[in-house]
């Protein structure tokens, strides 16, 4: 079974920077699919970013120019490193592995941006 543990979360003021990173362990030549998604309290869970077959990656609108994806397939991590952050990012953080049949949650890390 594939296994998510995430880091990095925690208090920034707007315009700073955070960067999370995720170590995948287990079965991983199954994931097809590996990035980040957030969850604001009384909202949805929402995709931030994410690399795909191929390397391919997508990004969430309100993300694009700020964030970025990186995968080090020598250490199996997949991080998020998040610049310009804005108080609206304040969510929960999960890091997220897809197979072709299932789908993999981290615990999630807080992320707060505020002054």
């Amino acid at each position: 079974q594939v296994q998510l543990v995430e880091s990095g979360g925690g208090l920034v003021h707007p315009g700073g920077s955070l960067r999370l990173s995720c170590v995948i362990s287990g079965p991983i030549f199954r994931v097809y699919a590996m990035g980040w998604y957030r969850q604001a309290p009384g909202k949805q869970r929402e995709l931030v970013a994410i690399i795909l077959g191929g390397g391919r990656e997508n990004y969430a609108d309100s993300v694009k120019g700020r964030f970025t994806l990186s995968r080090d397939v020598a250490k199996n991590t997949v991080d998020l490193q998040m610049n310009s952050l804005k108080p609206e990012d304040t969510a929960v953080y999960y890091c997220n592995a897809q197979t072709s049949d299932s789908t993999y949650w981290g615990q999630g890390t807080q992320v707060t941006v505020s002054s």
